[in-house]
């Protein structure tokens, strides 16, 4: 394995800074509060439907002295009276409804789409620090869900704030002595609320650390199913998930015990307040003779209006877990954007490369406790020339090659192409200029002209020429959709030697002027090889090739046999006059397994 191996870690992005509730929701504003009209539509609708919850223990009180009293009212007035309050706030929660739902929908659109790009722009190191399920985990589940926990959160929010505020007005005009009872309630909800969401963060945020962990697992026990199975691992692979699948659950009983304290603490205090209010009601209606009448219409309706009171305060209160869950599963997206940087090239272009490549004392550190994985390299490769790197494992053959189409840049030293640095090089240009062959194939799941094409336009006249110099066109004409089928999870339809060629197909589309083949014949059959070499053979005319090699049916052929220990070129020259040497080339030559 080259030192070049990414190391998967399960630790998701790193976290933000400890900011406020409001300075984190500022955050987001970018991407959720570019919508004004829709959000001001949202307001107007959450604002009108508020409005009306003062109605209905308004309506009691003329009902009340009215209709039953006197019997003045007109009977007409109660069904049309009703069914209009009810009808325009129905209307009015039906538009703020659509509008949030919009603004949740597009503002996930556009922090997704704003990840996505930085992914694929995001410097190499990104896919070292990070495993392939804390990324997607954060692109697709994270965002999603912190947007419409977030959204909705913020919905019942201003419903339930806005029918807060209309009740307690309501409340006010008709006997603002009661009303300020109402008002000791706030602030003891306010620090329940304060104090638990600040827990509820802190443990939503342990929860996601633990949630990437055991989806590492799983995505460790898929790529290595074979392995596993192979080597009886299965009891401490389901000890390891058991074991981190018991903190996931104690992390949620103890969210879920923070957030259900909410509900019961803040009824309590309004249950205490509403006593309070009917207390006092009675004494008035019983001591303040000759002041004011105090009606049976008025004290219903009075009280009507304050037992609605304690719905909204209780959704209000339940409003802080959902914030702070859709709040921190958010956070982890921004944190991504911000701890990832985009890919730095230069300015220089060039269409058409003579394909002359330079090494001038490279050398690759990947850390301080690591030898280097390559140690002051220098080597030149003539245009059109097929240069074979050789030598044992971890001699760092892949990092040379990955430094070509800049995946790695050097510690030390200069990479040059055609005489000019690669730093100086506009990154899509340079890449342009290479196709790139290896032992891991990587096929989207997609039909065979779109993995072959891989970007660019597809011509399926040439698609077809690709597959015939591959070796492939005749399977594939066999095939009831030809190049259109379908080929799967990582072209999982094709065989290992089916698989190659379609790469080696890609490559030939391409039709770059450098070509880099990694061990693109190791994991084969004796049948399958003969193909993929015939193929290869065919792909490297006129192309300044690297090949990274151990079999010497790949290798004899190469103008030039560079052979690496170390991180350091320590024999090069024509196959034969290396086997004559006698030095390392030929002792791995004179291995049985080519190794």
């Amino acid at each position: 394995m080259q030192a070049t191996t990414p190391t998967k870690e399960a630790a998701g992005p790193a976290s933000a800074p400890p900011l406020s509730l409001r300075q984190r929701l500022q955050r987001l504003a970018p991407y959720f509060g570019g919508r004004r009209w829709t959000w001001v539509l949202a307001v107007v609708a959450m604002l009108a439907g508020a409005a009306t919850e003062p109605m209905i223990p308004a309506l009691l009180k003329p009902l009340l002295d009215n209709g039953f009293t006197d019997g003045s009212l007109q009977l007409w007035l109660v069904p049309v009276a009703i069914m209009g309050v009810f009808l325009f706030r129905g209307i009015a929660q039906f538009v703020g409804q659509y509008a949030l739902a919009r603004i949740a929908n597009e503002g996930m659109l556009s922090l997704r789409h704003a990840l996505f790009d930085r992914l694929l722009a995001a410097e190499m190191a990104l896919f070292s620090r990070h495993s392939a399920s804390s990324l997607s985990n954060t692109v697709v589940y994270e965002v999603q869900t912190g947007s419409t926990l977030l959204v909705q959160a913020l919905m019942g929010l201003s419903r339930d704030g806005f029918t807060l505020i209309a009740l307690l007005g309501y409340l006010l005009y008709l006997n603002w002595q009661l009303t300020l009872v109402v008002g000791l309630v706030v602030p003891g909800v306010a620090w329940i609320m304060k104090t638990l969401s600040r827990r509820l963060y802190r443990i939503t945020k342990a929860s996601q650390e633990a949630t990437d962990s055991l989806a590492y697992v799983v995505e460790e026990n898929v790529l290595a199913h074979r392995m596993v199975r192979l080597h009886g691992a299965q009891a401490a692979q389901k000890q390891r998930f058991g074991g981190l699948s018991q903190r996931l659950r104690h992390l949620a009983v103890k969210s879920t015990i923070a957030s259900a304290a909410m509900t019961p603490l803040t009824q309590l205090l309004a249950a205490a307040a509403l006593s309070t209010v009917i207390c006092i009601a009675l004494w008035q209606s019983r001591q303040v003779v000759g002041v004011k009448d105090v009606t049976v219409g008025g004290f219903v309706s009075f009280i009507t209006a304050m037992l609605m009171l304690v719905a909204p305060i209780r959704r209000l209160a339940d409003v802080a877990n959902p914030i702070t869950r859709g709040v921190a599963a958010l956070e982890r997206g921004l944190a991504l954007l911000d701890s990832t940087h985009a890919e730095q090239g230069g300015q220089y272009r060039q269409d058409t490369v003579r394909g002359a490549l330079e090494l001038r004392d490279v050398t690759v550190v990947f850390g301080e406790d690591h030898a280097p994985a390559l140690s002051q390299v220098s080597l030149q490769v003539q245009p059109g020339e097929v240069v074979a790197l050789v030598g044992p494992s971890g001699a760092g053959k892949t990092t040379l090659v990955n430094l070509l189409p800049r995946f790695l840049s050097p510690t030390s030293g200069q990479v040059l192409l055609d005489g000019h640095p690669l730093a100086d090089w506009d990154l899509a240009c340079l890449r342009q200029q290479f196709a790139m062959v290896s032992q891991d194939v990587v096929m989207f799941n997609d039909s065979i002209a779109v993995n072959v094409a891989l970007g660019a336009p597809i011509d399926d006249a040439k698609v077809w020429a690709s597959l015939e110099a591959a070796n492939l066109g005749e399977h594939v004409r066999r095939m009831p959709q030809g190049i259109e089928t379908q080929v799967g999870h990582n072209a999982a339809q094709l065989s290992g030697g089916q698989r190659q060629r379609l790469a080696i197909a890609r490559a030939v589309y391409k039709n770059a002027p450098i070509l880099i083949l990694d061990e693109a014949t190791s994991a084969l059959d004796t049948e399958s090889e003969r193909l993929v070499q015939d193929a290869l053979q065919r792909l490297m005319l006129g192309r300044t090739t690297l090949v990274i090699a151990h079999r010497l049916s790949t290798i004899e052929h190469a103008d030039r046999v560079v052979v690496m220990e170390r991180g350091r070129i320590v024999e090069q020259g024509p196959h034969a006059q290396l086997l004559a040497q006698g030095g390392l080339y030929a002792r791995l030559q004179a291995r049985p397994t080519g190794q």
